[in-house]
């Protein structure tokens, strides 16, 4: 029995001095704002936990609350397409000046995985010409591509001319894209029609519609057509990202290459879009506009803080469309009212940059979302107050 002691000592020793502890990291968050966050999205670069990584591949790693030991929805994100995650992205809700703890850890055999049954969505739609849609739970977009500029163009019905953006009214928190496209084609049931969950009965044309681009220029707004190509980035759940390239295009003797690069977040009511000139040198500007259609409405704005809002009655009910940008790169924004068809429209005239970053979306009465128009006035202030003062985030990769 003795001649076992060593032994016992010596086990004892490796487990430990000889083992390592399974690698983890550890997140910090701070809301810096005294105003309540609900859903914000956290973004972790992968680089920053790389000792975690050099165990695990990023597909087995997962991310809970630090208070809860809750797991959290997540999703991996390879911005540069190269075939290697880059990012790791989840959401989470901050009260005003908090502080959140957060895991990283490895996937074992005990691990519930959520599931959501809401989620971001976009894709390219060529059984309705060459429409592309995108959508969260609470609001849905779309535009058109180069196949209904063309019918437009060569004197055929059923085209469309126009790099405005569309919106689709839902008043229900899951996915509407495919169902609507499909009951509308293989059922006659459109979706120019409420059947319960919303409608498309905003109107585009010629117009901005919520978040279309141009050049403004002696009094005259220049913009491109229909999108030229596109490409999906990533699809949801919490962030769907993709590309529109609308190639080249004249603005009064003035050569312009556009590309969009638009996400949509769980839970806003707003896309992101990062606009991306090759020649913003040359330009007087970049202007974003939103459609006035009839100019019954009204608008709001808060220039100090980059917001800016029109409310107008939409058939036997309200809608408001918003946008938000950096208030550091505003010229002017113009109310711009006009008896020619679908060209009055709100205008946001900014400084032109190789990369423009700007918000654009809206909140429809029958949603019940918000109260119009302070509750969404409301929304907009704060989501901007947000984009100014982004939340602190400290990782400990150990």
């Amino acid at each position: 029995m003795k001649s076992l002691k060593p032994l016992g000592i010596m086990l004892v020793a490796l487990s430990i001095f000889g083992c390592k502890s399974t690698p983890s990291a550890e997140i910090n968050i701070s809301n810096n704002l005294n105003i309540d966050r609900t859903g914000e999205v956290v973004e972790i670069d992968l680089k920053d936990i790389s000792n975690l990584l050099s165990s695990l591949p990023p597909e087995k790693i997962v991310v809970k609350d630090g208070n809860t030991n809750q797991v959290l929805l997540s999703q991996l994100i390879d911005l540069d397409e190269d075939g290697v995650f880059d990012q790791l992205i989840f959401q989470s809700d901050f009260l005003p000046l908090e502080k959140k703890h957060f895991h990283i850890e490895g996937i074992t055999s005990e691990t519930t995985i959520p599931i959501s049954m809401i989620a971001t969505y976009a894709r390219f739609v060529p059984e309705r010409i060459d429409d592309f849609a995108w959508e969260n739970d609470k609001v849905a977009f779309r535009t058109y591509g180069p196949k209904a500029q063309q019918i437009t163009e060569s004197g055929e019905a059923g085209g469309t001319l126009s790099s405005g953006i569309d919106c689709w009214l839902k008043r229900v928190d899951y996915p509407i894209i495919n169902k609507w496209y499909k009951q509308d084609l293989e059922e006659g049931k459109s979706y120019h029609e409420d059947h319960g969950e919303g409608l498309d009965n905003y109107h585009v044309g010629a117009s901005r519609g919520t978040g279309g681009i141009g050049i403004w220029k002696d009094s005259v707004l220049f913009s491109s057509k229909n999108y030229l190509s596109w490409k999906i980035i990533t699809n949801g759940p919490i962030r769907t990202t993709f590309d529109l390239d609308y190639g080249t295009w004249d603005a009064n003797g003035i050569s312009v290459k556009e590309t969009k690069r638009i996400s949509i977040d769980l839970g806003s009511n707003l896309y992101k879009c990062t606009l991306l000139l090759a020649n913003h040198s040359e330009l007087p500007n970049v202007t974003l506009g939103i459609s006035l259609h009839e100019k019954a409405g009204s608008v709001s704005s808060n220039v100090e803080k980059g917001w800016f809002s029109y409310l107008e009655p939409l058939d036997d009910s309200e809608l408001s469309t918003a946008l938000v940008v950096d208030p550091k790169v505003i010229i002017d924004f113009i109310d711009y009212r006009t008896e020619k068809p679908d060209l009055s429209n709100l205008l946001v005239v900014c400084q032109p940059k190789a990369m423009l970053i700007y918000y654009a979306g809206f909140a429809w009465k029958k949603s019940n979302q918000f109260i119009l128009p302070e509750g969404f006035n409301d929304y907009l202030e704060k989501f901007a107050e947000c984009i100014a003062s982004p939340l602190s985030v400290e990782v400990l990769d150990i």
